[in-house]
């Protein structure tokens, strides 16, 4: 009987060792398949990020563009401005002699309608 038992502890302990060694091996197959999905996903994270990270900078890149456009486009409007500014003052400056040949003009004109009137004058 000494030898039954012995066999039967045995056979037990066996067959407990080999539950508890599918379990493990069962343990480890589900940690490593959690461990090729967490990998997968962070890889995918990493794409992700990866072209996040380029779009950013093409559009920092047009956002940097469109600045450099504006300060341009905010230069040649100060031109702009101040080339009006000048043609405005030009402007004025014109009106102004042509005030003065006007007035000129008149004189010359009521000059030379004495003149004529005092030619027909002395005609007669």
């Amino acid at each position: 009987m000494n030898k039954d038992k012995v066999i039967i502890i045995l056979a037990v302990a066996t067959l407990l060792l080999f539950v508890l060694n599918i379990g493990s091996c069962t343990s480890a197959y589900n940690q490593n398949s959690l461990r090729k999905k967490e990998m997968l996903q962070r890889m995918n994270l990493e794409e992700k990020a990866g072209k996040a990270i380029q779009e950013q900078a093409g559009l920092i890149e047009k956002i940097e563009a469109g600045d450099k456009e504006l300060a341009e486009e905010k230069a040649n409007a100060e031109a702009l401005k101040k080339t009006l500014a000048q043609e405005r003052l030009a402007n004025a400056s014109l009106k102004v002699e042509l005030e003065k040949v006007t007035k000129l003009k008149e004189a010359l004109e009521e000059k030379l309608q004495k003149k004529s009137s005092f030619n027909k004058k002395a005609k007669r």
